[in-house]
């Protein structure tokens, strides 16, 4: 998207690997590895969502082109996938018949941030189509702020624990000392 209307980017730091990190970016999606955020909230309006807390085989090779789901009815195409380093959502939601009034990227880049940590990066950005698009994004972009939030701490949570399980020592190798 050459121009936006609005943008926003929100990041945090994850105390464990690129490695560990992206699984959970790579099976984001309804019917997939969820959002990691408020399911409750996102199934009141009717988007079926369920929040993985293990990671699931078989959503993580992503491809170009491919249909992520941010609801039943609400595709959204994978521009990039990059798998390590980042993940390019893109589209509109479907208004009834109606194109979408806006376009749409959401991006999640991973950041080597020193010391086995990974700085996670997730920005959104809409460009008009429809000059009353406005109208109904700017008030939604402070729903986002919030679910964007949880998700982070979702994935962060998800990501040090399998890190951690990662490093565990192996209890067979173990000796009593």
């Amino acid at each position: 998207m050459a121009r936006a209307d609005l943008q926003s980017t929100r990041a945090l730091t994850i105390h464990a690997g690129s490695a560990s990190v992206w699984p959970w970016v790579a099976q984001l999606g309804q019917g997939r590895g969820g959002f990691y955020s408020y399911d409750r909230v996102e199934n009141l309006l009717g988007c079926d969502i369920h929040s993985s807390d293990v990671v699931l085989p078989g959503h993580q090779d992503i491809s170009v082109g491919d249909q992520i789901r941010l609801a039943p009815q609400m595709p959204l195409t994978v521009a990039v996938a990059d798998p390590g380093a980042g993940l390019v959502l893109t589209g509109g939601i479907l208004m009834g018949a109606m194109p979408s009034p806006w376009t749409f990227s959401w991006a999640f880049v991973l950041a080597d941030a020193g010391h086995g940590s990974t700085r996670l990066l997730v920005r959104e950005r809409y460009g008009y189509t429809a000059r009353w698009a406005a109208l109904v994004v700017e008030p939604t972009s402070l729903v986002s702020l919030v679910m964007t939030r949880k998700m982070l701490r979702g994935i962060k949570e998800r990501a040090e624990r399998l890190q951690s399980a990662v490093n565990a020592p192996d209890p067979s190798t173990v000796t009593a000392g």
